[in-house]
């Protein structure tokens, strides 16, 4: 996959994508990832990318020439099927299943804004607009960060094993269920007995029921999205029927 991401500060990409998990896929070939300096594509000796609001208000506006002629530059970069977003707090949420789709993209063009928004007429220049969440950010470079990430971690061949984000949380609806690892008692709370059984068909059980159970406990509004079994539907009616206490001894029981 190709990415291509156009900000007024390519250098705050550095950190995060020359480690772990995205340098291994640019170091497989299976990531390529360019940046943009948006300041490229303006035709003044000072480079201004920006400008007061029509109308008046607080903060200044990107303007649209620069942003327009950099997303059409790039474009041609490639011959590759593009899909061009913005990102902004007007757009739709960003999940697990728009990174799922978005993996399936051969060429994905990002753009990271600043100051208080876009010039409107830049929509008719895109495809779809994303949003993180709704919190204020200085820019459109953190959640390019994140969309990176998400995406490349589905792209076949990044993660070392194959089954590795199938079982993550938001993968299948729901959040992940609790993993412990030796020693097999850390002061005085022991792993749950049920994982040091072998039993496969037990564990996996085991988990499922956790999964229900976090999700249920953390982030019940995921539950309304997820297909849910009989065996599902009766166990999370028996977590909601036992006391509280029972529940957490539970999980750390098995």
């Amino acid at each position: 996959m190709r990415i291509d991401i156009l900000t007024l500060f390519p250098e705050m990409f550095a950190g995060p994508f020359s480690e772990s998990i995205l340098k291994r896929a640019a170091e497989k070939g299976l990531l390529e990832i360019h940046f943009h300096q948006i300041r490229d594509y303006t035709h003044d000796k000072h480079h201004v990318v920006d400008d007061t609001p029509y109308g008046g208000g607080a903060g200044m506006v990107m303007k649209p020439e620069p942003v327009v002629e950099a997303i059409e530059s790039v474009k041609r970069l490639s011959d590759a099927e593009s899909r061009t977003i913005l990102l902004s707090p007007s757009g739709k949420l960003f999940s697990q299943g728009i990174a799922a789709e978005l993996a399936l993209k051969s060429r994905l063009i990002l753009i990271a804004g600043h100051y208080e928004g876009f010039d409107e007429r830049v929509r008719s220049y895109i495809d779809d607009e994303i949003s993180i969440g709704d919190y204020v950010l200085s820019g459109g470079e953190l959640p390019a960060m994140v969309i990176v990430d998400a995406v490349a971690r589905l792209i076949p061949g990044v993660l070392g094993c194959g089954e590795s984000h199938v079982e993550e949380s938001h993968s299948q609806g729901l959040l992940e269920y609790p993993h412990y690892t030796r020693p097999p008692e850390f002061r005085g709370t022991p792993v749950p007995a049920i994982l040091l059984s072998g039993n496969h068909a037990e564990i996996a059980k085991w988990r499922r029921k956790e999964s229900l159970k976090r999700t249920s406990e953390r982030r019940p509004d995921m539950l309304a999205g997820v297909a849910l079994s009989k065996a599902d539907r009766k166990t999370l009616a028996e977590l909601n029927s036992e006391p509280e206490a029972t529940r957490e001894t539970d999980s750390q029981t098995g």
